[in-house]
This record gives structure tokens, sequence and C-alpha cells, in this order.
């Protein structure tokens, strides 16, 4: 994992990313966490193969605002990867136990409400988000999606052939692993606008080694196959009070991802007719890259400010 010893060199390694008096780490499982600004609490959580470093420019832009709470999911950036008790992985319902740990843990003892969280929710971070706010209904008082999805694949989508073969092939993911293939194609492809060659360092650092991405390929692994994979039902609200459809949504889309493609913000338009739909056209997967104005556009969001 990335320790740097002071400022000066994190600065190297990690250009933009906050300096570590604003790193923590939650007890219980020692995941790692942003927690920058002051006021209502946002809850940022990224996609694979991503950490907390890809929200260093809308935590720039919202801390000023709000209290910026990004975590690295278990397994991903500084945070260290957790396994069930019965060692079986079960990618979804550990980083779920793990949200709700962190979510425990600043409740209980950073000061933050229990209730009026915005969660921001980009790529794997999306079911994620979504299962967890239905998990605590009445905790979460809007939501902001980015090329994300939290429904079954409409009919007709299918995930580009990569992804197909890393999920359902062993041996393809295996040797993906072993040169972090993954995350050295989506630092170029996933964007519009290229990165700089720091930027690029930044995001691969934590998952140099082996050991340090299994996380990576296990999720992509566990991609859902069609509309009876049991993940699913994890986006299925347990109770009424649970449903979560009628909150404030702000969808922010990158309309250049060559994975979550326009025909999913379609759906997302189709299920949340009340949404707020901002489409970036020179955007890709990672919209916060290339359209750095999306802190802004969170921003007036939360402000209920209908002139965007």
């Amino acid at each position: 994992m990335v320790t740097p010893a002071d400022t000066g060199t994190l600065a190297r390694l990690l250009p933009g990313y906050p300096p570590p008096r604003h790193w923590r780490r939650v007890p219980a499982t020692g995941q790692h966490y942003l927690d920058v600004g002051t006021g209502d609490p946002v809850l940022f959580l990224h996609g694979n193969p991503a950490w907390s470093y890809i929200w260093r420019e809308p935590l720039r832009r919202l801390s000023p605002h709000a209290r910026c709470l990004a975590p690295d999911l278990p397994g991903f950036g500084l945070s260290r990867r957790l396994r069930p008790a019965d060692g079986v992985p079960d990618p979804y319902r550990a980083q779920l136990d793990a949200l709700d740990a962190l979510y425990d843990h600043l409740v209980a003892n950073e000061g933050v409400p229990a209730a009026g969280w915005t969660l921001v929710l980009h790529d794997w971070g999306g079911p994620l988000g979504y299962a967890w706010a239905l998990r605590h209904p009445g905790a979460v008082a809007r939501l902001v999606v980015c090329n994300t999805v939290a429904f079954p694949w409409p009919p007709g989508f299918q995930l580009p052939f990569y992804l197909r073969w890393m999920r359902d092939h062993a041996p393809v993911a295996a040797a993906v692993h072993r040169v972090n293939g993954f995350a050295r194609i989506a630092v170029r492809a996933g964007v519009h606008h290229p990165l700089s060659r720091a930027e690029r360092r930044a995001y691969l650092a934590p998952h140099t080694r082996r050991a340090e991405r299994r996380a990576l390929t296990d999720a992509v692994r566990a991609i859902p196959r069609d509309s009876a994979d049991p993940a699913w039902q994890l986006l299925e609200p347990p109770s009424p009070q649970a449903d979560v459809t009628r909150l404030p949504l702000l969808i922010a889309w990158g309309m250049r991802d060559p994975v979550f493609t326009p025909a999913l913000l379609t759906e997302w338009a189709h299920r949340h007719p009340h949404a707020d739909i901002h489409r970036f056209p020179d955007a890709g997967h990672y919209v916060m890259e290339d359209a750095p104005e999306l802190g802004d556009l969170i921003r007036d969001f939360m402000a209920g400010d209908p002139a965007r």
C-alpha cells in the first residue's frame, strides 16, 4: 500500500489527493476513508478498478459546503481486503457489511448525523450504495448517480466482450490479474481527456502487487449475468418504507462511456422520471475526471438550486 511519510511525498505520489490529516480508519475493519469539510454528509462510493482518488476534484469543490466522506472499499485503494468469516468471497454482502461498519463508526464516534446523507455513486459503487440505502431507510436524503446501474440489465444490453471474458473465464481473469491489465486499461480508456502520467500512476499505485488487486478481479467475476442473478435481489426494497425511488435524484452521465452506455441512462430515466439529468457529451466512464464541474453540480443539487 502507499504510505507516504510526508506531505511533499504525498503530493508527488498522489497529486490532488487530500493530505494525511484527512485520512481516517474504521476501527472495526481497518477500512480507509477521507473526511473533508463540514456540513451535511456526502458519501462518495467509487467503482472498480478505482479508489477514493477518483473523487479528489469533486471533494475539492464541494468540501467548503459539505462534509465529504470518501471510503476506499475493502480491498481497494488504502483499505485492506475483507473476507467473510467462512472464507467464501461474496463481494456484494462483504462490501455492504463494511459500509454498515463505516456508518456505525461515523454516527457513533465522528459526530455525523444518522440521517440527511447524500450518496454519490459511480460504477460498482452504484448497486452497493443503492442496496445500502435500502438497508437504512431514512438515512439517505438524496442520490447522485454517475455512470452506474442499480437494476437488472435492460433488454438488449450487453457488456463489452473483455468484461464478459474476464467474468466468465477464470484463465482470462487470471491473466489480466497477473499484469494488472484491467486497471491499466481503465486509466486510459475510461477518460476522454487523458490523465497525466502522475495521475495514472496514482490510480495504479495501491494495486501494484498481485495480492493487492484481488478485489478488482473478484468484483469483475461477480458482475451479474442476467436478470435472475441473485445479486439483483439486494436491490429489491425489503419493505415499503425502504423504497428509495422517490428520493431526489441527480444523474450526471458521461456520454462517451464504452461500458455504461446511454442505454442504461435511458433505463434510469424510465425508472426515475423525476430525476434531474445532466449529460456530459465529452466525458467518458470517469465522468468526474472529464467534467470537473461535477462538484459544483452536486453542490447546487444539495442546495435545491434549479438553475444549473
